[in-house]
């Protein structure tokens, strides 16, 4: 499906996007989950703070297991709560199931301290903008005026 039919069928519930609300961002086996500021609806954009990226497989992702207990097989986790905030493409988001996201989201709060300025954070953050950049390489229409205001 290109990238102005899929806008044409998710605008629906991108303008229904809530602040707080917890979105999800994909691409391939990589997840990035995300909480809400606030939705441009005039730029169809999100502004977006990035919780966890998740590599790889999603059947894995969605276990109970903590950050600690999962094997060599299972997803790696990289907290990016003390990062910066994303504005991208509303498109690009969709809602966060509660069988993904609370699952996530309680391995990631049940950490008992944040990484800061540790080896883990920085890593954390380079995954994220390689991330970012894939998703400008894989959707350049959302990153363009194509699907602007304009149309």
């Amino acid at each position: 499906m290109d990238l102005d039919s899929q806008y044409q069928g998710s605008k629906a519930w991108v303008s229904k996007f809530q602040p707080s609300q917890i979105v999800c961002l994909e691409l391939n086996a990589t997840r990035l989950y995300a909480e809400v500021v606030q939705i441009v609806e005039a730029r169809r954009l999100c502004w977006a703070r990035p919780l966890v990226l998740v590599i790889g497989s999603s059947e894995t992702a969605n276990s109970s297991q903590s950050f600690e207990h999962r094997s060599k097989n299972s997803p790696c986790w990289h907290d990016l709560r003390q990062g910066a905030d994303l504005l991208l493409p509303a498109i690009l988001f969709r809602p966060a199931l509660d069988v993904e996201a609370i699952p996530v989201l309680s391995s990631l709060y049940s950490l008992d301290e944040i990484a800061d300025s540790t080896p883990q954070a920085i890593t954390a953050h380079h995954q994220l903008r390689e991330f970012i950049r894939q998703l400008c390489q894989f959707y350049p229409d959302a990153f363009s005026d194509k699907l602007g205001a304009g149309h």
